[in-house]
């Protein structure tokens, strides 16, 4: 069972959701929260599987709940799913950067938001239908900390070039095809570049793949 708390300031967008989420039979809701603060403390009582954070809270907005989440070493397995009412909000590549799984538009279909719980629990990163790889390139050319290529150093050949096909939005089918392996092949390749830069998930990979020169804004494959 994958547990879910809902952190939003709007009563009915969070019974919605919980709505949505609890007609499932493999996810549950379990509990909500109506500013960063509360999300943040539930967060630590309860130990969801996925938080569905919405950016802008009162109190404590999402960015700075995501970042007290992410940072702290009680909760390695908690995966932050942001919620924006904009696709170019300001903010979604740095909640990424900060440790977010990756980010949805509210308005997204309900099927896109249970594929997303279910994606993020694997470890996959998590983009709108409506979020475009350029637009993944946009907010990582604004990235304000510099390159470090040093990290790249840990990395084969083969895992530097998987690396860049993340960077680039390839899925794990999408890397096998282009590559000539297995999707479990390229899984594997996957997940020993996450462990040996320390990603937490896959949406970090991307971040890493473009503040380390590996891949550079507009290189879409």
């Amino acid at each position: 069972m994958i547990r879910v708390l809902l952190a939003d300031d709007q009563s009915l967008v969070r019974a919605g959701f919980r709505a949505l989420l609890d007609a499932q039979p493999d996810i549950e809701v379990a509990g909500e929260a109506s500013d960063g603060e509360d999300a943040v403390r539930l967060v630590r009582e309860l130990c969801p599987d996925v938080v569905l954070m919405d950016i802008r809270m009162p109190v404590l907005d999402g960015l700075a709940a995501t970042r007290r989440i992410t940072d702290d070493e009680r909760l390695p397995d908690v995966k932050v799913v942001m919620l924006t009412t904009f696709e170019l909000d300001e903010y979604v590549f740095e909640a990424i950067r900060s440790g977010a799984s990756g980010f949805l538009v509210k308005d997204t279909e309900p099927e896109e938001l249970l594929r997303a719980v279910r994606a993020v629990v694997e470890g996959d990163a998590l983009l709108s239908p409506g979020v475009t790889r350029r637009l993944i390139a946009e907010f990582a050319a604004r990235s304000k900390e510099p390159a470090t290529a040093d990290a790249l150093a840990r990395l084969t050949e083969r895992e530097r070039e998987v690396m860049a096909l993340v960077g680039i939005g390839l899925s794990n089918e999408e890397i096998a095809r282009r590559l000539v392996v297995s999707p479990l092949t390229a899984k594997t390749h996957v997940s020993r570049t996450m462990v040996k830069l320390g990603a937490r998930d896959r949406a970090q990979l991307v971040v890493l793949a473009y503040e380390s020169g590996l891949v550079r804004p507009g290189w879409l494959g």
